[in-house]
């Protein structure tokens, strides 16, 4: 019976995990992308642990089950919480179908502007030496 959950557990696992990384080839925009990234990175490979927890039932496995889904929730989310701020900010564009951004009321997305090197100096540490405690004694 143990087998069968087993072999339950993972084969759904995989499936979701496969279903999200199809979402993350086809989705439209990098904020969707994300969100598949991010919920297959949680349910997945914990539908695929319990499936190991149910092959080898033991006490330190289940425990080692246990902390690995914990760490999984807890850090999944901040994640992606943090990368799809960072794209926003960044000037990431939402897809031409996206029919609502309720952040661009609270924060102003910058995009970052390349600029062209500054033309390179004849003597590039003249300005750090300058400075320098040995040049202000006079030595």
């Amino acid at each position: 019976m143990l087998m069968w959950l087993s072999a339950l557990f993972v084969l759904v696992g995989s499936i979701i995990t496969f279903i999200a990384a199809l979402g993350v080839l086809r989705l439209p925009d990098f904020f969707m992308r994300m969100h598949a990234a991010t919920k297959a990175g949680v349910v997945g490979p914990s539908l695929l642990l319990i499936g190991a927890g149910f092959y080898e039932p033991s006490l330190p496995t289940w425990i080692k089950i246990t902390l690995a889904i914990l760490f999984l929730t807890m850090t999944t989310p901040i994640a992606g919480h943090l990368l799809g701020k960072a794209g926003f900010l960044g000037g990431v564009h939402v897809w031409q179908g996206t029919s609502r951004n309720d952040l661009a009321k609270v924060l102003s997305p910058c995009e970052f502007i390349e600029t062209e090197p500054a033309v390179a100096d004849e003597n590039p540490g003249a300005d750090i030496m300058a400075g320098s405690p040995a040049k202000q004694r006079g030595h």
